[in-house]
């Protein structure tokens, strides 16, 4: 599977180092019958003892090239392989869809390039329902603010929009010699377990979003100021919430509160719903 060159458009640096390899398979623990999807699976690193301890898998790749190199080395029973981008997949459809994978929630992992992590993220993060658990290799800086604990200064909207969902573990870090062409920065391998859907009262998630994302659009302005177009003082005093508080001091639970009594004014348009639930 070697001979392949990095190409900087997809964001590829290949995982070599065996000793980290073996290490994020252990922690993954794969099992006969899980629905484990691959993002990414480049030269096939993970893919093969994921393949081999879970009898077939999953896996996503956008470069053609080596989504043909898959298919060549792969059968139709041990891989089934979607050739497209991770961000625009039908992850609902895929979650339903039976298959060699079988019955039960979705298993995803990946050694995701640094130039589309968040937004997939985000995107995952929509369907967290539908998945047991996800292991990603990523830029140790964005694990940092997935991990931040309130009042810390990493903590922020990607804090929060996923620990509302997730329990968010670092597992451990990774040098950037364990690749090729090895990155310029360290990476970081998460574990992301989905809440129980009982752990937090409903909210829209749409608003509950918007709150976040004006919370932190700018981070010196009291809650107050920063989120005038969406509770008012009842509204603070509702959920106990000091409105002369910023938002980096406040917990998961407090988000929650503000997002279960927040109400747009006619500010908060219909375009920021959107662009903020993203």
């Amino acid at each position: 599977m070697q001979g392949h060159r990095a190409r900087r458009r997809f964001g590829q640096n290949f995982l070599h180092d065996a000793r980290v390899i073996a290490r994020i398979v252990a922690a993954i623990d794969p099992r006969p019958g899980d629905r484990i999807v691959e993002i990414g699976p480049g030269l096939g690193a993970l893919t093969a003892p994921l393949i081999e301890a879970a009898g077939a898998i999953v896996a996503v790749e956008i470069d053609r090239d080596l989504a043909a190199r898959m298919r060549a080395h792969y059968g139709p029973e041990r891989l089934q392989l979607i050739e497209g981008d991770a961000l625009a997949l039908d992850w609902p459809v895929l979650a339903a869809a039976g298959g060699a994978m079988g019955a039960g929630r979705l298993r995803i992992v990946g050694n995701l390039p640094y130039n589309i992590s968040t937004p997939l993220l985000f995107t995952l993060a929509q369907v967290a329902p539908l998945v047991r658990d996800q292991h990603f290799m990523l830029q140790k800086e964005v694990v940092d603010r997935m991990v931040a604990p309130p009042g810390s200064k990493t903590y922020g909207r990607l804090s929060v929009m996923l620990q509302v969902r997730y329990a968010v573990e670092r597992l451990f870090d990774v040098p950037a010699g364990a690749f090729s062409p090895a990155p310029k920065v360290a990476s970081s391998v998460v574990r992301l377990t989905p809440h129980d859907r009982s752990r937090y009262p409903a909210v829209d998630a749409t608003v509950f979003a918007a709150v976040v994302t004006a919370a932190f659009g700018q981070r010196r302005k009291t809650l107050r100021n920063a989120l005038a177009d969406w509770v008012d003082a009842p509204a603070f005093a509702a959920a106990g919430i000091d409105p002369g508080a910023r938002a980096e001091t406040l917990a998961v639970e407090a988000f929650v509160r503000l997002g279960a009594v927040a109400r747009p004014t006619a500010r908060a348009s219909p375009g920021h719903l959107v662009k903020a639930s993203g």
